[in-house]
């Protein structure tokens, strides 16, 4: 089936630096939403409901809990799921609660972490899964280089060396750096491995809105054993995701922008560090290269700030993305990233819930967005909700999902 008459409609619109891209919902999702209840007398927000309006539509919003069981494989939406043509997605690992960060080991074994269950599993290339490390806090972010295995958790970053030959008795976690904030409720960092040979890790804004204190809102790089750490860019609200373009090594990171501003924006961003230490990325001042916080943006000019080099739909929470390295796909998609948008929480009409494919030029700038893997949005409720993304050696794609604990393999057959 040609993606173009799936789940959304996509067109880009040219905006300066930064490319736009509106999504239309589909013709299942054009019905009117159901009314929201009538909410008395609302009690007082706290943590994400911060802000949130007293009216009942937005009253009824909230954050969306996925069910309380992994979905079995048998029972993954896998019909539901429409990509373009030629592709094919199969299930590549199930029964992983809260399935987020993915990351290959150099001898076939995938490292999957979360926030929720707090544990990290390993599936072998024999397709076995076993929990490696567990009870620990909100471990999110994962890296894997030169036989290591890097985690991220809340407040302290380890690292466990030699991991693929250990799986059935993985070794302490030694620690390498604590010299973290308490960035809670966005606490659930990434982590990578540049090819500087650097570790980089997420420190995002400890809010909705506020004025963040100093060291939040960055993503800070360090020596492999913690020391040197330095920010390399300011003006981040929260991001779950960023690597480095294959070309040019420059990072692209996704961020998620404020909530309760409105239904339609601001959108998510894709964003660009082309000069590390300089650039200031506008929160909480600027939103999406081009809208003044109501709040904190008096007396700010967005100009003043780095913008997105894409925005990428109203708070479609992007959230991991990679560069498309491999050789499987079509050549098009040679240097396209992928980004996975888990999917709004606070908009009533729901959208996202997918990967796009954010094709470059040359010169890295967003020449187009295109839908990639869709379908998991039915009568304006989630079935499947994409967090990261992995690619392979042999160059399918990996595609976690959060909502049935779940990982998915997309491979091209022509």
């Amino acid at each position: 089936m040609s993606i173009l008459t799936t789940a959304c409609r996509v067109l880009l619109v040219p905006l300066g630096a930064s490319a736009l891209l509106l999504i239309g919902p589909s013709v299942q999702a054009q019905q009117e939403p159901p009314a929201p209840p009538v909410i008395q007398n609302p009690a007082p927000a706290e943590g994400p409901l911060m802000g949130r309006p007293e009216t009942p539509g937005a009253q009824a919003l909230a954050p969306i809990a996925p069910p309380p069981l992994t979905t079995p494989a048998d029972k993954l939406p896998l019909s539901k799921i429409q990509v373009p043509e030629g592709f094919k997605v199969e299930v590549y690992a199930s029964g992983i609660k809260n399935a987020r960060s993915l990351r290959m080991g150099a001898k076939g074994t995938l490292f999957v972490s979360n926030w929720q269950a707090n544990k990290v599993w390993a599936v072998t290339k024999e397709g076995e899964t076993k929990v490696l490390y567990e009870n620990l806090d909100w471990p999110n972010g994962i890296a894997f280089h030169n036989g290591t295995l890097y985690i991220a958790e809340h407040k302290v970053i380890s690292k466990a060396e030699n991991i693929e030959d250990n799986l059935d008795s993985p070794p302490a976690l030694v620690p390498i750096y604590d010299d973290l904030g308490d960035p809670r409720p966005h606490g659930w960092r990434f982590l990578g491995v540049g090819p500087d040979e650097k570790l980089y890790v997420s420190n995002s804004s400890p809010c909705n809105i506020c004025m963040p204190e100093e060291g939040f809102g960055e993503i800070r790089k360090m020596n492999l054993d913690g020391s040197g750490a330095e920010a390399i860019l300011r003006g981040m609200r929260n991001t779950v995701g960023f690597d480095w373009n294959p070309q040019n090594k420059q990072l692209y990171f996704t961020d998620n922008n404020r909530d309760w501003l409105s239904e339609d924006l601001p959108h998510g961003e894709l964003n660009r560090v082309s000069r590390p230490g300089e650039q200031h990325f506008g929160f909480p001042y600027c939103h999406q290269g081009d809208l003044a916080d109501p709040e904190f943006g008096w007396g700010y000019n967005c100009a003043d700030f780095t913008p997105p080099v894409a925005k990428l739909g109203p708070h479609t929470a992007p959230l991991g993305m990679r560069f498309y390295t491999g050789s499987m796909f079509p050549e098009k998609y040679r240097n396209t990233i992928f980004v996975a948008r888990h999917g709004p929480w606070n908009r009533t009409l729901k959208i996202g819930a997918d990967v796009v494919a954010v094709q470059l030029d040359v010169n890295g700038n967003v020449r187009f967005i295109e839908p990639f893997f869709e379908g998991l949005i039915e009568d304006n409720k989630y079935i499947g909700r994409p967090v990261d993304v992995e690619v392979m050696p042999d160059g399918s794609l990996l595609i976690s999902d959060d909502w049935n604990g779940a990982v998915y393999r997309v491979s091209y057959g022509g």
